[in-house]
């Protein structure tokens, strides 16, 4: 359905995407992740066809994407884009008449939920407000392939739960390629069903949510016991204090010694040591 074959996408020098090589062949929700300027955007920007790769190749159901051959079957709005300064109503109308197959009384029943005046103008909106409605008005659209760039900013807690719920109703209704880019790691993971994680430009991993929960753990206990067990082992961090070390682990599971614990690593706190992990003592 998608697949990346070895894209780069470079700014003058400097390469936001590097040498990324995947492929989507199941429909799901797939969350995006990395740091701030590691080519989450660049990356669906490319595979929208909004910028052209500098090498490489993107193909969308078998078929080669490009600015001048944008794919009819991927719909994605760029976080932050401002939407014509029209009514509610009047937006969900204007969407519904430029997109074939749009679901209005899906968008409709978003907006009465989430507390959308549909009287009010664009411009009248709350940030969160806005991007709510830019999140509704995309998964309203039932394209195939539907990118999401942060649609949480600006969303408290009630409303990031309640975003949640909108993309299990909206993928459920349709079953197909969702993926948003958030910071909201375990928000997220409550609902995505893989996984992929850019680093520096680069893929760092791409796994199933399930996956990562069974590889991803901690072993706790005296330094002189767990520095032993890493041996052979993917430690992606660590930290020693007053004798004590924590490793964090991302292999295949081991039965810890007496005297070290072995524990849960949330999606967040494995993100944060597979990019960033270093030894800390």
């Amino acid at each position: 359905m998608i697949e990346f074959k070895n894209v780069t996408k470079k700014y003058r020098k400097a390469a936001a995407i590097d040498g990324i090589s995947l492929s989507v062949r199941e429909n799901g929700i797939i969350c995006l992740l990395g740091r701030n300027g590691a080519g989450k955007t660049t990356f669906l920007k490319l595979l929208a066809g909004h910028i052209p790769a500098t090498s490489g190749e993107i193909t969308v159901e078998g078929k080669t994407v490009s600015p001048g051959r944008m794919p009819d079957s991927v719909y994605f709005i760029e976080s932050g884009s401002a939407q014509f300064n029209m009514k509610v109503s009047a937006l969900i109308d204007t969407a519904a008449e430029l997109r074939e197959g749009f679901d209005r009384d899906f968008a409709r029943e978003m907006t009465e939920r989430f507390g959308l005046d549909p009287k009010k103008k664009y411009r009248q909106l709350s940030f969160g407000m806005k991007t709510m409605l830019t999140a509704i008005v995309t998964l309203a659209n039932n394209s195939r392939i539907v990118l999401l760039d942060e649609p949480a900013l600006g969303f408290d807690a009630i409303l990031r739960g309640q975003f949640n719920d909108l993309l299990l109703e909206s993928y459920q209704a349709h079953p197909r390629v969702i993926v948003v880019s958030t910071h909201l790691i375990d928000e997220i993971a409550k609902v995505a069903e893989r996984i992929i994680i850019i680093d520096n430009g680069s893929l760092l991993l791409e796994a199933g949510v399930d996956d990562i929960d069974e590889r991803a753990y901690t072993l706790s206990g005296p330094t002189e016991t767990v520095l032993p067990l890493l041996d052979g082992l993917n430690c992606i961090g660590k930290t020693t204090a007053g004798g004590i070390t924590a490793a964090h682990i991302y292999d295949e599971r081991i039965t810890p010694p007496d005297g070290v614990s072995i524990g849960r690593l949330s999606l967040q706190d494995f993100f944060i040591n597979a990019v960033g992990g270093k030894s800390r003592e």
